[in-house]
């Protein structure tokens, strides 16, 4: 759903403002038609549609200094887009000043992509408020694969789902792994080949019979999808719960993205889920999920990962690899400037299981993601230097992340799982954060 804008205008204005004023609303839609939808102008002072998400001036006069009472009474966020740029003017700034001083929201964007950025926030915001449906896929996680660790992941608790759904509105649906993969397992050959026929899928060392089993279960999937209807993402208890599946959903996870723009997530992560979906929904930037492995961890990571030591460079307590199943991590292949389906790398899935073996750009990244308790953002500042590979362990091909504090990232790092974004992001993620009422923990 795109944000639903009231454009409001001040009764003090003279005859050539209201020109200007009507010019400048002409030109927002220009600007962000393809993001919001524009409410009838309103006069500040006047009722206004409960069906309003946020006010946007396309104007601002002194008349602003003495609506205090109207402004603070409509308790929605303001919107500043007063230049002919689509932009704000400078000359507003101390209105914006006095503004938030009367504790009001106030953006004030001074770019395009800024401007779309906070419109965006506030249309997936109020979608999911009005409901926004998440499929997961689990039956006892925590029990299966790996229970020493999965047992400790907060997105299986009951209170964590209970929070996120009151807290944004949305809905957590869960359905069983195990009955999708059974599912799968009936679908024929013959139809899986019809299935994936326009795929194209660039992929090494992989079998039909293996390939076919990843085509079988994303039809499974979708039948589910299908059923639900309007799911905005979805995820499996993929790893934890691996036995009940003959192949892993990574395929499905990038068709259902290609072909229906459902986001994924893996390991039944509810957290990466809602993370993922309000960035890219939000931005509009390539983002995707890998492990965190700080160089200051030390063994601990090593020993996971089945590697006997970490790059030899300069400045090592400011690194991480970022690694997820044997590869740097699941993402879409128009977000990659590498993509290859290969054969899986961790013991504890199937045989036949696929996995993804990707890279994104090198050059600067956000490192970023949702605190447990859906009240904070982790936002780091990071850049991925190059790729390393480790044959024969579980980081075959790892990303090399560099960050500015690697004792600080130790003491207020969120989770293990971290989403990157392609750029430095930092200034589009503090106005993201600001639209839902987030603290950001920046480094």
């Amino acid at each position: 759903m795109n944000v639903r804008l009231l454009p409001l205008y001040f009764v003090e204005t003279n005859a050539r403002e209201k020109a200007e004023f009507q010019e400048q609303l002409e030109r927002l839609k220009a600007f962000y038609g393809d993001c919001a939808e524009f409410l009838p102008e309103t006069a500040v002072g006047s009722p206004i549609p409960q069906s309003a998400d946020a006010i946007v001036f396309p104007q601002l006069i002194f008349a602003a200094f003495r609506h205090d009472s109207e402004l603070t009474g409509y308790g929605l966020p303001l919107v500043v887009l007063t230049s002919k740029f689509g932009t704000v003017e400078m000359w507003d700034w101390e209105i914006i000043t006095y503004l938030r001083d009367l504790g009001l929201t106030v953006f004030s964007p001074y770019s395009i992509e800024m401007g779309q950025t906070v419109l965006r926030a506030l249309g997936v915001k109020r979608t999911l408020n009005s409901g926004a449906k998440f499929l997961m896929f689990q039956d006892t996680p925590g029990e299966g694969m790996q229970a020493n660790i999965f047992k400790r992941f907060y997105w299986w608790e009951e209170s964590s789902t209970e929070k996120m759904e009151k807290t944004f509105g949305c809905h957590l649906i869960y359905r069983s792994w195990k009955d999708v993969c059974d599912q799968a397992r009936q679908i024929s050959d013959v139809d899986a080949r019809l299935i994936c026929a326009d795929w194209d899928v660039h992929q090494e060392g992989i079998s039909e019979a293996a390939y076919l089993k990843a085509v079988k279960l994303y039809a499974a999937i979708k039948r589910v999808i299908s059923e639900i209807g309007a799911v905005e993402g979805v995820g499996a208890n993929c790893l934890n719960e691996s036995f009940h599946c003959d192949t892993t959903p990574c395929l499905a996870w990038n068709m259902l993205f290609e072909r229906d723009n459902i986001i994924w997530a893996c390991e039944g992560d509810t957290l990466t889920l809602l993370s993922t979906y309000i960035l890219y929904r939000s931005m509009g930037k390539p983002v995707m999920m890998t492990n965190l492995y700080p160089f200051l961890v030390g063994m601990a990571a090593l020993a996971h990962e089945k590697i006997d030591r970490f790059p030899d460079i300069d400045d090592p307590d400011n690194h991480a690899l970022g690694v997820h199943c044997g590869y740097f991590g699941l993402a879409p292949r128009q977000f990659c400037t590498e993509w290859t389906l290969r054969p899986k790398v961790l013991q504890i899935v199937s045989d036949d299981a696929l996995v993804i073996d990707c890279r994104m750009p090198e050059g600067p990244v956000t490192l970023t993601k949702i605190f447990p308790g859906f009240q904070k953002l982790s936002v780091i500042q990071a850049e991925i230097e190059k790729y390393v590979q480790y044959p024969g362990s579980d980081c075959r091909n790892g990303a090399l992340i560099r960050y500015g504090d690697g004792h600080k990232v130790m003491d207020e790092l969120c989770s293990h799982h971290s989403l990157i974004i392609t750029g430095d992001v930092r200034p589009q993620l503090r106005q993201m954060a600001r639209v839902f009422g987030w603290k950001v923990s920046e480094l």
